[in-house]
Order: structure tokens, then C-alpha cells, then sequence
């Protein structure tokens, strides 16, 4: 609503006039009248505040949706990775020295550190899943 809203001064107007025909026996009913007029005035532009601050925010909210692929996200994960394949290190260990000496143990270790290398590396920034898009792809 602007501060000289056209329709209103007409509104005010036509209560001023109506009252000066009528009299002071109407001025309470012509007033309520008005002023009803004005508070509708008023709640629709409240309500079309409301709805565009409400769109907004749901814009907002729906472009930060997106899964947060960041360190400190998938720090469980990671640390998690790592305990399990420690663990299983030790029997991977253990049967490669038993089937192939030393060079078995450092196949199995090779193996153990270069998975470990590719699950690290899945967080890095520079390697976008796949299921992302880019804000020139949308």
C-alpha cells in the first residue's frame, strides 16, 4: 500500500461527504466503515509481504539442500572406513604371508592403502559426485 493510496483518498472522501449529509448521528457507523476498508486494505498487503518473504525463504532453503559434501560432513564415515579396514588388515595380513612370504604382505598392504587412497580422495573438492549438478547444468 503507498502512503497516498488513490482509492482510499476517495474512500475518506466520500466518508466525509456522507457524514456532512447525514450528520454526527452516522459519524461512528461511517468511521467503522472506513476503517474497516482500510484494515483490508492493510491485511491483503500484509499477506502478499508474507507470501513473497515465505517464497523466498523456501528458495533459500531449497537451494542449501543440497547434501554437504565438505571434510567435516563425512568425517564419521571416513574414520569408520579406516577402523574396518585396519581391521581387516590384520587377517588380509595374515594369509597373504602365509600363501606368498613378503612380497604377499605388500601386495595385501598395497591393496589395504590404495583403497583407502580412493575412499579419501571420493571427498576431495576438485571430484563432484555424479548425482550433482553444477549451477550451469540446472
Amino acid at each position: 500500500m503507498e502512503a497516498r493510496d488513490p482509492e482510499l483518498k476517495k474512500e475518506l472522501d466520500a466518508t466525509l461527504h456522507a457524514r456532512r449529509e447525514l450528520g454526527e448521528d452516522y459519524e461512528s457507523a461511517l468511521i467503522e466503515s472506513f476503517l474497516e476498508k482500510v484494515e483490508q486494505r492493510l491485511d491483503g498487503t500484509v499477506d502478499r509481504r508474507v507470501r513473497r518473504q515465505l517464497a523466498e525463504q523456501q528458495m533459500t532453503v531449497a537451494r542449501d539442500a543440497r547434501p554437504s559434501h565438505s571434510a567435516e560432513a563425512n568425517f564419521g564415515e571416513r574414520f569408520g572406513f579406516g577402523i574396518i579396514s585396519m581391521i581387516l588388515a590384520v587377517p588380509l595380513s595374515a594369509i597373504a604371508v602365509v600363501n606368498a612370504d613378503l612380497p604377499g604382505l605388500v601386495v595385501a598392504w598395497f591393496g589395504i592403502v590404495g583403497v583407502n587412497a580412493v575412499h579419501a580422495a571420493r571427498g576431495w573438492p576438485w571430484q563432484r559426485h555424479r548425482s550433482e549438478k553444477s549451477d550451469w547444468e540446472e
